[in-house]
């Protein structure tokens, strides 16, 4: 009965696909202002790095992260896939600025009532939204971004769905997911919440470049356990938990087939970097130490893109 009352913090991180890490880390930090908090590698997959872009602390809530794969053709968004991420900003005049600032980097966002929607250069869809929230905004500080247009977290994912209705016992019952509509859900806990919406689509997606891989929601740690046994129980059909030094991880899919994860809050980023040193150097958990110098000679060499700010 215990495990009936316990929710989950929102979303933890999305994680997605580039073919190019310096495209990426250009467009997610310079672009988009988000801080790059860790540089470190796909632990199913060390030669591939795993980028995380989030807010000035790495905060769960506001940790978009990246699989890099060199060359990887592009993918796009169907059945059982996320398409959209959306953050939250605070007014309609975030969104005027964002609009321009987009514009002048040659992408055409669209606007409709208070959100405005668009691609990163890979084609992943992207979104801002004016949202009224309590939430504690998670925000990262760059000289060109006035903190009251800054973005501030993620207000939730779109995914597409065949059927949406056959997912909706799990995520209720299973997951606590509160309906906000036939088609809205929202992960709300006791500090953070975030959404998560169905379109209708019937083609079937091709994953690679430009695609969402999965979305993890956030667990107080202590609740770790629980969550994989109420996944069990609920028809879900999760791994073990899987310690990812600065999270603990559990993975299944929901019945529309979108990739979930239920991650911890914490140890966090800073277990291995100062705060104030986040994502400046290649970051490696204990037992890929030993692969130092061969993974450093195989991943692409990235700037610290702070390094190159001009304070106005």
């Amino acid at each position: 009965m215990e495990t009936k009352t316990r929710t989950l913090e929102g979303i933890h991180h999305i994680t997605a696909v580039t073919a190019d890490a310096r495209a990426n880390l250009d467009f997610y930090t310079r672009v988009l202002s988000l801080r790059l908090v860790k540089k470190s590698v796909n632990q199913d997959d060390p030669t591939a790095y795993h980028l995380f872009y989030s807010d000035e602390r790495g905060s769960p809530g506001a940790d978009l992260t990246f699989f890099e794969y060199p060359g990887a053709g592009g993918g796009h968004a169907g059945a059982g896939m996320v398409h959209r991420i959306v953050w939250r900003v605070r007014s309609a005049d975030a969104l005027d600025f964002w609009e321009e600032r987009l514009r002048r980097e040659r992408i055409a966002p669209t606007r409709e009532g208070r959100v405005l929607s668009f691609a990163d250069p890979e084609g992943l869809g992207l979104a801002l939204a004016v949202t009224e929230t309590t939430d504690e905004p998670l925000a990262a500080a760059h000289p060109e971004i006035p903190p009251d247009v800054a973005l501030l977290g993620f207000d939730g994912v779109r995914a597409y769905a065949v059927d949406p209705e056959a997912s909706r016992a799990f995520l209720e019952r299973g997951l606590a997911f509160l309906s906000r509509g036939r088609i809205i859900y929202e992960a709300r806990g006791s500090q953070r919440g975030s959404f998560y919406t169905y379109d209708q689509a019937d083609r079937e997606g091709v994953p690679g470049a430009g695609t969402v891989h999965h979305v993890a929601w956030a667990s107080p740690t202590e609740d770790h356990e629980a969550w994989r046994q109420r996944v069990l129980e609920s028809g879900g059909g999760p791994t073990p938990v899987i310690d990812r030094y600065y999270f603990r991880s559990i993975y299944f899919r929901e019945p529309s087939g979108v990739l979930f994860e239920i991650a911890t809050v914490g140890p966090g980023f800073t277990t291995d970097e100062p705060l104030e040193h986040l994502g400046e150097r290649l970051a490696l958990p204990p037992k890929f130490e030993p692969l130092r110098d061969r993974l450093e000679n195989v991943l692409t060499p990235l700037p610290n893109p702070r390094e190159r700010w001009v304070r106005r």
